[in-house]
């Protein structure tokens, strides 16, 4: 009989289908007995996502390490009346469900679980139908699955809108947590979004497990308040398993584009130690020219060296779709600004290694949007941060960075008027964090404790290994063989 296999259904998002393919390759790496991966691919609602999954996995098949299978499930017609991305998404794979179904069925070998991404809560519909034990990979922090599994009883307590309860809300192992940090999902009851959000937290105690991309002593008091059922509240609470930082460091095989040095890690070498800051707003992120103005100018103002990725507005927006365009500096940036900066600082127009440029050992401040894998990497590599959330669960990331880890200094930005930042906040926060000032001394001391626990945990002994061991022993005891039919 064939070897059993673990089947992923990940979405297209760079943060979201990397992570989860990664993870998988260590769980069988880990598994006392041979296991394989089974891929499900929905295919990308644009082409710059298809090409991005495309890309992905030929490196994948061409670097052939493991027994990693993937599988192109059929188009489906997607939706197009939707009030956001999370919706939407749950939406498509909702019509994905006979494809996956049959999908599952059709398999040659015993099937070991079926992992689902967090946006495809209607696939536990299917394993529960085929008996195959479901486990979602959250992508997000274990503060964010808190909230998440929390939302339910939230929904039943508060009976406004959280924005105008008084007082914060409690979050068991979090500080009390102001209603204006909370995901944009959750801030119109109305809406279906909100309604989704809710849903999925009332779903996600249905799974076998959670595995999450933490770990247990980066986030302790959280992920002591799941594993004791306080965020569940009456409902059974599910085994998690942090096995994280689930990071790809290492260029995949015959990347060729890759092996050469950057122009950004160039300009860095010739930079002192920990003396730039690096402003990157991940794979989706661009900037209006109005806010770019206020960063050139709080730039200027502050003195400091910088290596600023500078993304322009995307071309195509369908389904939710966010992919910048190459940066028009000289429509972007204010007149002379280059001319004026350029013995200190480096604007970059177009995709940047962020991970090569956070290793680098000249960069000592991150501005970021707080996703949670840009999180990640900056922890893993030591480098404090200013977070400048701009939209999905980022704003909750960045109260949590600041507020409970302490690895970030506080920059202001105003949600009412997206996300907005002026230059004279930009300056005084960045003054702070690279200025050698009390509040940017301790992000730093806090920002290297939490690298020592990143690498540690995914050290052979670490917490994250034994987790992810763990995982593995509990997917072989629940292998099924189905029906193919």
């Amino acid at each position: 009989m064939a070897n059993p296999t673990i089947v992923l259904l990940p979405v297209w998002g760079a943060g979201h289908f990397m992570p989860m393919i990664q993870a998988g390759k260590q769980l069988l790496a880990s598994s006392s007995r041979p296991l394989s991966l089974t891929v499900l691919l929905m295919p990308a609602p644009t082409a710059q996502a298809a090409s991005d999954i495309c890309e992905h996995v030929r490196r994948e098949e061409a670097a052939g390490a493991v027994d990693i299978h993937f599988h192109h499930l059929p188009d489906v017609k997607l939706p197009t009346d939707h009030s956001g991305i999370e919706e939407f998404i749950s939406r498509a794979v909702q019509l994905h469900v006979p494809h996956l179904r049959a999908a599952i069925i059709g398999l040659t070998c015993p099937v070991a679980a079926l992992v689902v991404d967090i946006f495809c809560t209607p696939a536990l519909d299917v394993s529960g139908e085929l008996a195959v034990p479901s486990y979602v990979y959250f992508t997000s922090s274990a503060a964010m699955l808190s909230l998440l599994l929390r939302s339910p009883a939230l929904d039943d307590e508060v009976v406004v809108e959280f924005e105008e309860m008084g007082g914060a809300l409690d979050l068991p192992g979090l500080p009390p947590v102001p209603p204006s940090v909370l995901p944009g999902t959750l801030l119109e009851r109305k809406s279906p979004t909100y309604k989704w959000f809710v849903y999925t937290g009332r779903r996600y105690v249905e799974a076998s497990g959670i595995i999450v991309n933490t770990a247990d002593d980066l986030e302790p008091r959280v992920l002591a308040a799941i594993a004791e059922g306080r965020c569940t509240r009456g409902a059974r609470a599910p085994a998690v398993y942090p096995i994280g930082p689930v990071l790809a460091l290492t260029p995949p095989a015959h990347a060729e584009e890759e092996e050469q040095t950057h122009e950004c890690v160039r300009w860095l070498d010739a930079q002192p130690p920990a003396s730039v800051l690096f402003l990157c707003f991940g794979s989706k992120g661009f900037l209006t020219k109005p806010q770019a103005h206020e960063i050139a100018r709080g730039l200027e103002r502050s003195g400091h060296r910088f290596v600023w990725v500078l993304r322009g507005l995307p071309a195509d927006t369908s389904h939710g779709a966010r992919h910048p365009s190459d940066g028009d500096l000289a429509e972007l940036l204010p007149e002379g600004f280059l001319g004026e900066t350029e013995e200190r600082g480096l604007v970059w127009p177009k995709r940047a290694p962020q991970k090569e440029i956070l290793a680098h050992a000249s960069v000592g401040g991150f501005v970021t949007h707080c996703g949670w894998n840009s999180v990640l990497e900056s922890l893993w590599f030591g480098v404090p941060m200013l977070p400048w959330p701009l939209g999905a669960e980022q704003h909750f990331n960045a109260f949590t960075l600041v507020c409970d880890m302490g690895v970030a200094v506080p920059l202001t930005v105003d949600r009412k008027r997206d996300n907005f930042v002026e230059a004279a906040e930009l300056e005084r926060a960045v003054r702070s964090l690279m200025g050698g000032g009390e509040e940017g001394r301790r992000a730093k001391e806090k920002a290297m404790e939490m690298m020592v626990v990143c690498r540690k945990a995914v050290d052979h002994s670490g917490s994250s290994c034994a987790s992810v061991r763990r995982l593995s022993e509990d997917l072989l005891r629940g292998v099924a063989v189905l029906p193919n039919v």
